[in-house]
């Protein structure tokens, strides 16, 4: 039966292999030989040499870095992760404003660190070329490299145990699938140990128990619906946290510090997540956060319990709250930078609070709230490049009617938008973002800024429904046969553009990634009178077939979203929206740019819609990176894929 399986899989790979081939040698016949081009790992199809002086404007826009928080070491340095050359790496620094220490080179970026919680050493994730299978390597002190995992599989969530030598972590290993929980030590060479799996189920790990003794795993099956288990560390046995059985959707959790109860992050009770306190013996369970109408989005708790940290997404801005857990009163704000927050961690002394911070305005830094002082501190200066920062532009929060309504009023939906200077009406790209569970939130854009300031565009990033951040119902609006929904939300959107007297509603673009791709290529499709042209970044073009190619181990999760295309009737539901399917409607001027090693949404759902667009005449401009997976990550491709982007939204504007 296994050897059965293998060829199966073997022969699958095959003929995706020969008919993505195939496509490639009819894309080729396409366009003329002249405009046919390979530069390194990039190929240009049919797309033109951008205009004289426009790769020197752009270059000053591609020059910055910035700086993201990893984590705390043992010794009160901090990882971080930044960018020296191509690809972004894993460096340490000891103090406020000190040296960057690099301690990881590799041609790959690397995903994610974590430090061992005593002793020394981290481990970090990296994949190769994009493939989205990262292996587990830990990393000592001295520097020295072991590879806790191996093979064409995809691991993650690691988490340190509090001695310092295990560290758990998922992985698909055993039948490519199934997300198992496996634990290995650091110092040896035995192989990880499978804890928690056997089914095809998706497990995380999220934290160990103060003795080490317990590993605090979460059951995902959805965005709506998980559930957390607490598993013996040695057998593996589970005890469901909450035996109630309810459908909630679970963001985070980890185990209070004194053991006896677990913070979780859910929806359980309305439609915004919250911060709530889980004891399974005594069946406490208590909202920590006030009633909140935002999601609270991450968190973290000191290592006596004293203080818990915790950020709201309020409409898309985040804003950082600090509760002391024994006088119940609320810190005063640290007077952050406003903009997004991420990952705020607490150091081993429990009264240090690192984060990461990005505006529209500045580069992603990292500082430091120290919470008994109210003190904020620098730790990283990262560099914008050569730009001016009273020339960058701050977008402004718009709320738009929609197509139907929410009770007795229209349906409003929110948008940022980032206004050129100047009175004369401008040309409008409506960038809309991915997911489809996930939200357009402004940071740190330096190509945003150069459409504005020097293509002279002005940008418009709806969160349309089912974006999330606005609720469990909103989230829905969009799932299975409701897809369409969305879409119509772009239209109410252009209707809106139409009328605002600063933007020329003849000169509109649309453009997104990956399920955003999918938005732009059906925008032009329903909307395409009303539109220059789009661009399509790693996008859906058929529902059926990205379903059963992309990878098996997210297969499920995308069903539960879109739908399940088994199903006969949902399945010619999904053909008659997909784009390929009206690809005849497209006939406006097309960018379609993908990752040739991506696993989610595979290079064949590009290399079927180029072909169909162009069988029916349509203008495509193609691009395909060969060390690429779902999104450029390497600086070197990311230039030139800005640089063409800039080029064909400089051809629409005109």
């Amino acid at each position: 039966m296994l050897h059965e399986r293998c060829f199966l899989k073997l022969a699958a790979a095959t003929i995706a292999g020969v008919a993505i081939l195939t496509a490639s040698a009819a894309l080729a016949q396409q366009v003329p030989a002249a405009q046919h081009r390979q530069q390194g790992n990039l190929v240009f199809d049919g797309v033109p040499p951008p205009q004289a002086g426009l790769a020197a404007v752009l270059a000053r826009y591609q020059q910055s870095r910035g700086a993201t928080f990893l984590d705390w070491m043992a010794d009160g340095s901090m990882l971080i992760q930044t960018r020296f050359g191509d690809t972004e790496q894993v460096h340490r620094v000891a103090a406020p404003l000190a040296m960057r220490e690099q301690l990881t080179f590799y041609d790959d970026p690397i995903e994610w660190a974590r430090a061992a919680r005593s002793g020394t050493g981290f481990v970090f994730l990296k994949d190769q070329g994009g493939d989205d299978n990262a292996q587990v390597y830990y990393q000592s002190t001295a520097g020295s490299v072991r590879a806790l995992t191996k093979g064409s599989f995809i691991h993650g969530s690691a988490v340190w145990a509090h001695d310092g030598k295990r560290v758990a972590f998922y992985g698909n290993d055993r039948d490519s699938v199934s997300y198992d929980v496996y634990v290995a030590e650091v110092s040896s060479g035995a192989a990880p140990q499978l804890l928690v799996g056997g089914r095809q189920d998706t497990w995380y790990p999220l934290d160990w128990s103060a003795d080490d003794s317990k590993l605090l795993v979460w059951k995902y099956l959805s965005i709506s619906e998980s559930y957390l288990y607490i598993a013996d560390a040695g057998s593996g046995t589970l005890t469901a946290l909450d035996d109630s059985g309810r459908k909630v959707g679970i963001r985070a959790a980890r185990f209070a510090p004194d053991g006896r109860g677990v913070y979780v992050l859910s929806d359980e009770d309305g439609e915004f997540t919250q911060l709530r306190f889980k004891d399974p013996v005594t069946h406490e369970n208590r909202r920590v956060t006030p009633d909140l109408s935002w999601d609270v989005e991450d968190f973290d708790v000191s290592a006596d319990g004293r203080y818990i940290a915790y950020v709201l997404n309020e409409d898309g801005r985040s804003r950082l709250a600090v509760l002391d857990t024994q006088t119940k009163q609320q810190l005063p704000a640290p007077g952050l930078p406003e903009g997004r927050i991420g990952n705020p961690r607490f150091d081993r002394t429990g009264r240090k609070l690192a984060m990461s911070v990005e505006t529209p305005t500045a580069p992603r830094d990292v500082y430091v709230y120290e919470v008994e002082h109210g003190l904020l501190t620098r730790w990283t200066r990262s560099e914008a490049g050569p730009l001016e920062a009273a020339n960058l532009v701050t977008p402004e929060l718009v709320r738009y009617p929609t197509w139907d309504r929410s009770g007795a009023h229209a349906r409003m939906l929110s948008a940022y938008i980032y206004r050129p200077r100047g009175s004369a009406p401008c040309p409008v790209v409506i960038d809309i973002h991915g997911g489809p569970e996930d939200q357009y939130r402004p940071g740190w854009n330096p190509f945003v800024q150069f459409l504005v300031n020097e293509l002279g565009y002005a940008v418009v990033a709806p969160n349309v429904r089912g974006s999330s951040g606005y609720g469990k119902s909103f989230l829905a609006l969009d799932n299975g046969v409701l897809r369409e929904d969305a879409v119509r939300d772009i239209g109410s959107l252009l209707v809106w553009i139409g009328v605002q007297p600063g933007f020329d509603r003849e000169r509109v673009a649309v453009m997104g990634g990956s399920y955003g791709g999918y938005m732009a290529l059906a925008s032009l499709v329903t909307y395409g009178e009303r539109l220059r042209g789009g661009i399509d970044v790693v996008g859906i073009s058929n529902f059926v077939t990205f379903l059963r190619n992309t990878a098996a181990y997210r297969r499920d999760w995308r069903r539960s979203e879109y739908g399940d295309e088994r199903d006969t009737n949902m399945r010619i539901f999904l053909d008659r929206i997909s784009p390929l399917t009206n690809a005849i409607r497209i006939k406006k001027p097309l960018l379609v740019v993908a990752g040739e090693n991506d696993p989610r949404v595979p290079l064949s759902e590009s290399e079927q819609l180029v072909w169909r667009v162009r069988s029916v005449g349509g203008e495509v401009w193609y691009l395909v990176a060969k060390d690429e997976g779902h999104g450029f990550r390497k600086k070197t491709n990311r230039d030139e894929y800005l640089l063409t982007a800039a080029s064909f939204l400089q051809k629409l504007a005109h």
